[in-house]
């Protein structure tokens, strides 16, 4: 049984957190999201892009690793593209406000609900 909704909703629960999703990297699409101020759809597609760079960069470079996350910091903004351990080809992606949120602590609460994804 799917949890998307609940795990978006606690992802959004996060200080700072302003739009989260969980998005299927082979074909930008997302599989549930929430949250304002990013246009979800195009932000995915996007960084469906930047998920898929990194992972080819990453084989082309002989990298036997995992990626934990990638992390795009804006003036204003954290964005934070987790890819799923144990969904290969999906990835979670969060929008937050870097003055409301602490990024540490972000990062692990995006880990456990990562963790506590259930598809």
């Amino acid at each position: 049984m799917s949890n998307i909704d609940v795990v978006v909703e606690n992802l959004l629960s996060i200080d700072g957190g302003l739009a989260a999703a969980i998005v299927d990297s082979s074909s930008g699409m997302i599989l549930g999201s929430g949250g304002t101020g990013v246009d979800l759809e195009l932000a995915a597609a996007g960084n469906t892009e930047v998920v898929r760079a990194k992972m080819k960069t990453m084989k082309s470079l002989g990298l036997k690793d995992n990626i934990e996350d990638i992390l795009i910091t804006l003036g204003k903004q954290y964005h934070i593209l987790r890819p799923i351990e144990k969904n290969e080809g999906l990835f979670i992606y969060m929008v937050l406000d870097k003055t409301k949120s602490n990024l540490a602590l972000a990062r692990r609460r995006v880990l456990e609900c990562e963790q506590s994804l259930a598809l």
